[in-house]
């Protein structure tokens, strides 16, 4: 997935449930460290709950990277992106996958269980973890992004 160990913070909600143990199993064989934050089961639980543990590893530097999986993704990124810190992507494709960490230096990969199959979500995630971020154009979108979730004085 990338050359050096990672450590990852994943989090999902009873829908991810499967996926997020499936990603965890590759990513733990590729070599990386992985923070498990639930949920472990199919009952019914709340998405926010799990993305901002995730985040919270993320944003206080405990973890690398945060994954998170829901049925859709969205209710995860959504959660994910309510945090100053983080910058979520939601990916279907490798190409989202690339560009969420090439152009926007994401910090947190959200992924819907229910839209994509398990081999997709993988290469995702190979493609997540092995992109660096470009810098360039895209350091003055970013300084913005932050000035929107700094306090006005």
């Amino acid at each position: 997935m990338t050359s050096r160990s990672l450590i990852l913070a994943l989090g999902a909600d009873h829908g991810g449930v499967a996926l997020k143990t499936r990603l965890a199993a590759a990513l733990v064989e590729a070599g990386h460290e992985v923070q498990d934050y639930g949920t472990d089961g199919p009952a019914s639980v709340d998405y926010p709950d799990y993305a901002q543990a995730v985040c919270a590893a993320v944003a206080e530097n405990r973890a690398d990277f945060g994954i998170l999986v829901c049925g859709t993704g969205i209710g995860m990124s959504i959660a994910a992106n309510r945090h100053p810190a983080i910058r979520c992507g939601l990916a279907h494709d490798v190409t989202t996958a690339r560009l969420t960490r090439a152009h926007n230096n994401a910090n947190v990969l959200a992924l819907g269980a229910r839209i994509i199959g398990e081999e997709v979500a993988l290469d995702i995630l190979r493609a997540f973890l092995a992109t660096p971020f470009e810098g360039g154009r895209h350091e003055r979108r970013l300084a913005k992004l932050t000035r929107i979730t700094e306090p006005a004085p």
